[in-house]
């Protein structure tokens, strides 16, 4: 059934409603926030490429706040094993029998936090998760409440006794979300709220407040999946994805995924704008952190500083947009 106006006025306020929330306790990084915020409402996943300390777990933390949702967090490390991500069963001497003790990715959003740390096998761990919402221990199957989400970080720059992720894992992600440094004005701000009548360094969520309850995230989710598409617009979104695979200095275009992922963040981006359908201008809108994990420049290219984003712009101007 398609989204009325009215239907998507109102997903509009919500998502600008909570917006606003979480930018009382993360100052700046407007467009990171708009886009986690985009990509929860596709349900999709965001890896956050950033260095340490710019907000990342205070970012997953705000927006679950924002509908009452259950927060987890794992520190990935060498020495991660997969079960200390899903979870594993336990000898109880007393009963005679094995209880499952269920892991941390039983919850509504989990903060892999640099999630490059762990060996493939341990990032393996989250494949099934991510994709199917569902965790197998001992041969039975144990589905995840909704919604889930996962916001997986890494550092852009320390390499060292990092494991980089497999092509498979990358395309789980609906959006590669890089959070850059503060502007002064934001940074000013941000040393005023930690220093002033605090102790430690830490930054509190206190500020924003609960709106709703997760159930009225699927509806959310719902609204934005009845986003009407018309079929030049579908036609439009492949077009690009399929230029990707034979582009000057990409040398790997992305999968059928990347086109599943800009038609489902265009979606989300027309439901945040208010609209019940779905623009060429929406595509354009979320390509760049949708295809910029998903293609590969070439290694000549990647020397002389152009990385995928600048090519991924100069491939939008090259694919003629259908006219509204």
């Amino acid at each position: 059934m398609p989204l009325t106006n009215e239907q998507a006025e109102q997903g509009a306020r919500f998502l600008h409603s909570m917006r606003d929330q979480v930018a009382r306790a993360v100052i700046g990084q407007t467009a990171v926030i708009e886009e986690s915020l985009l990509a929860l409402t596709a349900a999709g996943h965001v890896l956050i490429e950033g260095v340490p300390g710019l907000g990342k777990t205070l970012l997953v933390r705000a927006i679950a706040k924002t509908f009452d949702g259950a927060f987890a967090r794992i520190q990935f490390t060498p020495d991660l094993m997969p079960s200390d991500v899903t979870g594993h069963s336990i000898y109880d001497m007393a009963s005679g029998s094995f209880n499952t003790r269920r892991g941390p990715v039983f919850t509504n959003l989990l903060l892999a936090d640099e999630i490059n740390r762990a060996p493939a096998k341990t990032q393996a761990a989250l494949l099934e998760v991510m994709q199917e919402q569902q965790v197998t221990l001992d041969g039975q199957t144990h589905a995840l409440a909704p919604p889930f989400m996962v916001l997986a970080t890494q550092n852009p720059v320390e390499q060292e006794g990092t494991y980089p992720l497999p092509e498979a894992q990358l395309d789980r992600f609906l959006f590669k979300v890089r959070i850059a440094y503060p502007t002064l004005e934001d940074e000013v701000a941000l040393t005023r709220a930690v220093t002033e009548g605090r102790t430690g360094d830490t930054l509190a969520i206190d500020a924003v407040q609960t709106l709703v309850k997760p159930q009225a995230v699927l509806t959310l989710q719902q609204m934005a999946a009845q986003v009407a598409l018309e079929p030049q617009v579908m036609d439009y979104a492949v077009r690009i994805v399929r230029a990707t695979r034979d582009f000057a200095g990409i040398a790997a275009g992305a999968g059928s995924r990347g086109g599943i992922a800009l038609v489902r963040a265009a979606r989300a981006a027309a439901l945040l704008s208010g609209r019940p359908h779905a623009t060429p201008d929406d595509v354009k809108r979320v390509a760049l952190p949708a295809l910029r994990h998903r293609v590969r420049p070439a290694p000549e290219l990647e020397i002389e500083g152009r990385d995928a984003d600048a090519l991924l712009t100069a491939l939008l101007e090259s694919v003629a947009a259908p006219r509204q």
